[in-house]
């Protein structure tokens, strides 16, 4: 699996066989979020990208809230994520709806990784 930050937390193995499992599910939503930031869904392990980008988004708000430590990079890496999420919206309502699909896409993931142990 290819990825950033986010995805070298997990076993690789174990998180290949979580994103399988996940995308019996959430094929839709997975869909539904690479369109809504501007990802073709044409390309080779999009769906890796777009998980990697939804857990990075839940770690940029678990540092915002205060829940983890707040370092530099990670306010700017914070604000391109929400930048990405926001283009082409017209309104608040579409930006939460694909916040909200990108939070549901990290937990679910999570959790299936979590049940994996």
């Amino acid at each position: 699996m290819q990825g950033s930050s986010a995805l070298n937390k997990y076993d690789l193995r174990k998180a290949h066989q979580a994103l399988k499992m996940l995308l019996i599910d959430r094929s839709n939503e997975f869909r539904l979020f690479a369109h809504g930031i501007g990802y073709p869904v044409n390309t080779e392990n999009w769906e890796v990208i777009v998980l990697n980008f939804c857990l990075d988004f839940v770690d940029c708000f678990d540092s915002m809230s205060g829940q983890d430590p707040l370092e530099h990079n990670q306010i700017h890496k914070c604000m391109t994520l929400i930048r990405q999420i926001a283009r082409g919206k017209s309104n608040m309502t579409e930006m939460t709806h694909m916040e909200n699909t990108a939070y549901l896409i990290a937990e679910d993931f999570k959790a299936i990784y979590k049940r994996m142990e």
